[in-house]
């Protein structure tokens, strides 16, 4: 007779390590453990690493606001839920540990420095290697995507235009990534995760999204772009 095992998992704050400051709030930080078949793995929370980033945060007044850190918790138990669900099968903790670290993924933040180097070479292509380098090193605690727009009013129409539909070529897809995310999340939680993209109708809403703002790039050229850049995430772990 096969020996059924039961999984079970728990996202907590670590109290063994010192608080850090989480966009004004002490906390410890959020951990993740799984156990499975009397052994047991215990990481960092990746949604919590994440969102700790400083772009996450506003200044409402003299206050800093941010995620509630309930939301990132709900967040870990979808996709802990998610991958287990999934795994029911065959699972195992080495199994579990590399699906989190692939579908966790966040495709924003994982695309937006390719979109950072290519700025950088544009414009200092153009012989403006002072704005490169700002563009570069200046903005790591902003949203890349709002600077961008704001270089919409700057330059020349046709400057503008180049920039976006050289990025297609030259960075990953970073932009039509975060313009979509945008009409389908609000404000914190600003993100849009490899679990989210398999599924398939948020894949036809981003074909919808790329056909109406970018119209002159090829829809299946740029969704096998992307299941590229997430098959190069794939690698289990040893």
């Amino acid at each position: 007779m096969e020996k059924k095992y039961s999984i079970t998992y728990k996202v907590h704050f670590y109290e063994r390590l010192q608080k850090v400051n989480f966009h004004g709030t002490l906390t410890f930080p959020l951990y993740v453990q799984v156990t499975f078949d009397r052994r047991s793995i215990i990481f960092k929370s990746y949604y919590f690493e994440l969102f700790s980033k400083p772009q996450y945060a506003m200044l409402k007044g003299r206050r800093i606001i941010g995620p509630a850190l309930k939301d990132i918790i709900e967040k870990e138990n979808e996709l802990i839920n998610f991958i287990i669900d999934k795994n029911l099968d065959n699972f195992s903790l080495k199994l579990f540990q590399s699906e989190y670290l692939l579908y966790s993924k966040d495709l924003c933040d994982i695309t937006q420095e390719s979109c950072r180097e290519y700025l950088y070479v544009y414009f200092k292509d153009k012989g403006m290697p002072s704005l490169a380098f700002t563009l570069k090193q200046g903005n790591r605690t902003g949203v890349l995507y709002e600077l961008i727009e704001d270089l919409k009013i700057s330059l020349q129409p046709a400057s503008y235009k180049e920039l976006i539909e050289n990025s297609f070529y030259y960075a990953e897809p970073y932009l039509p990534i975060y313009g979509f995310m945008r009409t389908i999340k609000k404000w914190p939680m600003l993100c849009l995760t490899v679990m989210e993209w398999e599924d398939e109708k948020i894949k036809d809403s981003f074909v919808k999204y790329v056909n109406s703002y970018f119209k002159n790039q090829e829809t299946t050229v740029l969704m096998n772009q992307i299941k590229r850049f997430i098959t190069s995430f794939k690698n289990p772990i040893k």
